[in-house]
């Protein structure tokens, strides 16, 4: 039996929910990324943090689940924020001018280049250590 790609670990408070993605995000696992972001959003969240901490991969179509989602979550009169995105993922946001809809950025700021380790990190999301149960995994094949 192989690994998940990806899994998804979410802990709720409240109104708010903290998402912690595990693994790669491509073309196979982002439907995956939909599916717990939406949950979210039926179960009446509406501050959405995604901390993306152990994320290995993340493609332009994890971007694109990304962006539907916060456009869901602003519809829906909430927010949803990435934290900690891979440095490509980074990049690839602030390429495409979009920092300022998931990393909280203001609008036309570019992340800090690869490798600058002088950089500050994005913020953590905002709760406390909890231990991670996945609630969602996805073995595509």
């Amino acid at each position: 039996m192989s690994l998940p790609q990806l899994v998804v670990y979410r802990h709720d408070r409240r109104k708010r929910a903290l998402i912690t993605l595990a693994g790669e995000i491509d073309l196979e696992s982002a439907p995956l990324v939909g599916t717990a972001l939406e949950r979210c959003l039926h179960d009446d969240m509406r501050t959405i943090d995604v901390d993306l901490t152990p994320v290995t991969f993340c493609d332009c179509s994890g971007l694109n689940a990304f962006l539907h989602a916060a456009q869901q979550t602003t519809v829906a009169g909430g927010t949803l924020r990435l934290h900690h995105p891979p440095p490509m993922l980074a990049l690839v946001v602030g390429l495409a001018g979009c920092g300022f809809l998931l990393l909280g950025l203001p609008s036309g700021h570019l992340p800090p280049p690869l490798g600058d380790t002088l950089a500050a990190p994005s913020p953590g999301p905002p709760h406390e250590s909890v231990p991670h149960a996945p609630v969602l995994s996805g073995d595509v094949r």
